[in-house]
């Protein structure tokens, strides 16, 4: 019995070691069988794209002057409307977003207290002056009885203080007919403040333009301190910008400017300088100045962020480089050098941008051969193949961009990939050079 189980043993222990070789075989072929590809634990590493590219050089050349200033839009004529008198809102006629031209009604306030002082101080004038026809009446009578009394004393026919009482009574009548007139242009006077008053009680536009907000609603009480709409002028926007005193002396009145605002993308707005301050500002050695822009279509609003560039009218040199050269890391710009086949990141200080060319202001030299044609498709580690360049071009003597590692990479049967638009070579795991 015994020799029988440890023969099950043994016969057990040998399907094992069987079972186990033939795994490690086929395990072995399936590794073989690919050739030169690398075994599956360095299948797991990190990944190799080599990118097809265009080099460029950067190059010296003529910009023209421009200025890039920043600022909000605001409307070149801006009103509070405020009442004059004080009363309670009794009507609105406007609401935010409605034009208005010089003199549109706004809102009234109460009137009916300053109607009937109108109408107290009509009352006051008739009476005024019923009282001086009275009185031009009297100073007739008294002047006739001074004439009759004066052919009297010439006849000796009346006593002299009887015709200097006559005379008397007539300058007193003359002054009451004075006091009288007096009084009718007081009355009169009064009326007319009134009705004024009355008026003031109807508010209108001193400007045309827009309703821009709505202070007050039906029933508030106002008075000559609260604003009750705000009416802007949108037709011309102005926007101010504080300029370095070195550029100053560029600036002249009626520059031309063109504007850029977010809600609107590329589209391009024109304006020009209208007001250049003759003072500069001693903390922060700058000119404020002033530049119009014309909206006769209304599609700028007033606080729109504006970014605005001048041409001064000058140009200088400067090194320039293609506008699909520049990249960014980050907010840093910078370009990609071609070092043989490995791209180096080397970050730039950028200036103007003219057409499809961007200055440069530091940290690159004229006549340096620079990623162009694919640089946006690059990031760290990437290789690089320059289109047109022979398989072994490098620069500088370097090893050819298509080395063995990359012929190694390529699965059998995938052309090479010829001298188009940048694109992505391949994933591959690193040749046999390491790299």
């Amino acid at each position: 019995m015994i020799d029988v189980r440890n023969g099950l043993i043994a016969v057990l222990a040998a399907a094992l070691l069987a079972g186990g070789a033939y795994l490690y075989k086929q395990s072995a072929g399936e590794a073989g069988g690919s050739g030169n590809a690398p075994p599956r634990a360095r299948a797991g590493g990190p990944q190799v794209r080599t990118i097809t590219v265009r080099p460029v050089k950067a190059e010296k050349g003529e910009i023209r002057e421009r200025l890039l200033l920043t600022g909000s839009l605001k409307p070149r004529e801006q009103v509070d409307v405020m009442p004059k008198s004080t009363g309670r809102v009794e009507r609105i006629l406007l609401h935010v977003g409605d034009r208005v031209r010089v003199g549109d009604l706004i809102a009234e306030l109460e009137r009916a207290e300053l109607e009937q002082q109108v109408r107290r101080a009509e009352a006051a004038i008739e009476v005024s002056r019923a009282a001086l026809a009275q009185r031009r009446a009297e100073l007739l009578n008294a002047e006739a009885v001074l004439r009759r009394a004066e052919k009297l004393r010439e006849d000796g026919l009346i006593a002299p203080q009887d015709y200097e009482m006559q005379k008397t009574q007539a300058a007193v009548v003359r002054s009451q007919v004075k006091l009288s007139e007096a009084q009718v242009r007081q009355a009169e006077a009064e009326l007319r403040e009134l009705k004024i008053q009355l008026e003031q009680t109807r508010i209108y536009a001193p400007i045309p333009g827009q309703v821009a907000a709505r202070y007050v609603d039906v029933g508030a009480l106002v008075s000559p301190n609260t604003p009750v709409v705000r009416i802007v002028n949108l037709t011309t926007l102005i926007t101010a910008a504080n300029v370095p005193e070195r550029d100053v002396g560029k600036l002249r009145v009626g520059n031309r400017a063109v504007v850029r605002v977010d809600a609107f993308g590329d589209r391009e707005f024109t304006g020009r300088v209208a007001r250049i301050a003759p003072v500069l500002d001693a903390a922060t050695r700058s000119a404020n100045i002033e530049i119009e822009i014309p909206n006769p279509g209304g599609f700028l609003k007033a606080e729109m962020f504006a970014r605005v560039e001048l041409d001064l009218g000058t140009t200088r040199e400067a090194i320039l480089i293609p506008r699909e050269a520049l990249v960014y890391r980050g907010s840093q710009a910078g370009v990609y050098l071609i070092q043989g086949d490995r791209p180096e990141f080397r970050p730039i200080e950028t200036g103007l941008t003219q057409g499809g060319k961007v200055e440069v202001l530091a940290n690159l030299e004229p006549g340096t051969e620079i990623v162009g044609q694919g640089s946006a498709m690059l990031s760290e580690g990437d290789r690089i193949r320059i289109a047109g360049r022979g398989r072994r071009g490098g620069a500088k003597g370097g090893r050819g961009v298509a080395g063995p590692a990359e012929r190694a990479g390529r699965p059998a049967g995938l052309p090479a990939q010829g001298d188009g638009a940048p694109q992505r070579v391949e994933d591959r795991p690193p040749g046999r050079d390491g790299r």
